[in-house]
């Protein structure tokens, strides 16, 4: 019948949607899970006193004083009832000022706690007795919106009025007026400060994160634009050369073919190292690559290298040099001749690229140029390009001994800060 088929339908789409349901429960109970415990991370990052609230129970220290006149053992209630309630109203208004920088440095809250200061004295010193814990209130209040060097006059200041009016009104016992004024005029200040810069210092931490993530991706982006645009340069001369030689040597082609197999494995070994940081060139390795490029581009290459031995991240930093010149070299030069000379000392290595191609000075330098200086202004080198001074172009970099090790500390340094 139909209604049996009808219910035999939806007996099956109940088991399947329950089937699915209980695939998904481990990946929800995950996800609920990673919700807790980032909420529990976000309570304690935002730990410390998030607005006024945090001052508002010391209001109990006036339950003395309001007391009092509710069993009418205050002369004039009126007057003493009205005094109390602006102080209620000024200590709260200053309380939700206190925790923003701007309002509680601002001539209304300055004004407001001048004012509670002149309507303690004028209660402290018209009633004595527990109208006096008004002094310690006024001290919270001194303490949560003074900072600075002008804090410990003022404290000073204030604890030595609260303990005169309160000496006259009570005598010896008025110490503990002054003494708990100043207490919670310089604790309340302490605490409040302390929060802030523990504030600021998250800030400061999560800051200094977000440009090391910057810079990671910089050198990322830097990385990829080197490997790939020297790779598929050789691909690309290596490719024309077997196109060449297929018509009429196809064994010399079928070698060029193999080389280009080999440049596209070498690149993604190096991409997968650039990717995890740790690829680490050498000038000596790419020097041999450079060579073999342009030898296959039909550009003579000569080599002239001397002085100390380089430290590796010298090395690495140099060896990228080399091949952003060479990958420029046979993209936009036409040169027929190129000469690399390395010069070192003991103070400062120096490399120089020159063709004799027709130079690209009028136009500005790539992004891997760009790079290339930044990475060597960061060890302490430079980078110079530009016009050769017979014809061609020339590449100049200077890099002191230790440079590389300079940059590639700092680099720890930033991925330490994003950790």
């Amino acid at each position: 019948m139909s209604w049996t088929r009808g219910v035999t339908r939806r007996l099956h789409e109940a088991r399947a949607a329950r089937a699915a349901w209980r695939a998904e429960w481990p990946q929800r109970k995950a996800a609920w899970r990673e919700r807790k415990r980032n909420c529990k991370q976000d309570r304690t990052a935002l730990a410390g006193p998030p607005s006024g609230f945090a001052l508002l129970p010391w209001l109990l220290m006036g339950l003395g004083a309001f007391s009092h006149l509710l069993q009418g053992r205050t002369p004039n209630p009126w007057v003493a009832g009205l005094g109390l309630l602006v102080f209620n109203s000024l200590y709260i208004s200053i309380s939700f000022r206190a925790f923003d920088k701007a309002r509680r440095e601002s001539r209304a809250t300055l004004a407001a706690l001048l004012a509670l200061g002149v309507l303690t004295v004028a209660l402290a010193a018209g009633y004595g007795g527990n109208w006096l814990m008004f002094f310690p209130l006024f001290g919270l209040a001194v303490g949560a919106v003074v900072r600075g060097r002008r804090l410990g006059p003022i404290g000073l200041a204030l604890s030595a009025l609260a303990g005169a009016v309160a000496g006259l009104r009570e005598g010896w016992d008025g110490v503990n007026i002054g003494y708990g004024t100043f207490l919670s005029t310089m604790v309340t200040a302490a605490i409040l400060s302390l929060s802030e810069a523990v504030r600021d210092l998250r800030a400061a931490r999560e800051e200094l994160a977000r440009r090391a993530v910057a810079e990671e991706r910089l050198r990322f982006s830097r990385d990829l634009h080197d490997l790939l645009g020297h790779t598929l340069s050789v691909i690309v001369v290596k490719s024309e050369a077997a196109r060449r030689l297929a018509p009429r040597d196809l064994d010399a082609a079928l070698g060029q073919v193999t080389e280009i197999e080999s440049v596209g494995r070498q690149a993604l070994t190096e991409i997968r190292e650039a990717v995890t940081g740790y690829r680490e060139a050498s000038l000596a390795t790419e020097l041999d690559r450079v060579r073999d490029l342009l030898d296959a581009a039909g550009v003579e290459t000569v080599v002239r290298q001397s002085g100390p031995p380089l430290d590796p991240p010298s090395s690495a930093l140099l060896g990228w040099v080399v091949r952003e010149a060479a990958t420029n070299v046979v993209r936009h030069a036409r040169a027929s001749r190129c000469e690399i000379e390395v010069t070192g000392t003991a103070d400062r290595t120096r490399l120089a690229i020159t063709d004799d191609g027709r130079g690209v000075g009028s136009t500005p330098p790539g992004s891997g140029l760009k790079g290339l200086a930044e990475r060597l202004a960061a060890a302490g080198g430079s980078l110079e390009s530009g016009p050769a001074p017979r014809s061609g172009f020339r590449v100049t970099a200077a890099l002191p001994t230790g440079g590389g090790e300079r940059a590639e500390a700092g680099a720890e340094r930033a991925g330490a800060a994003r950790a």
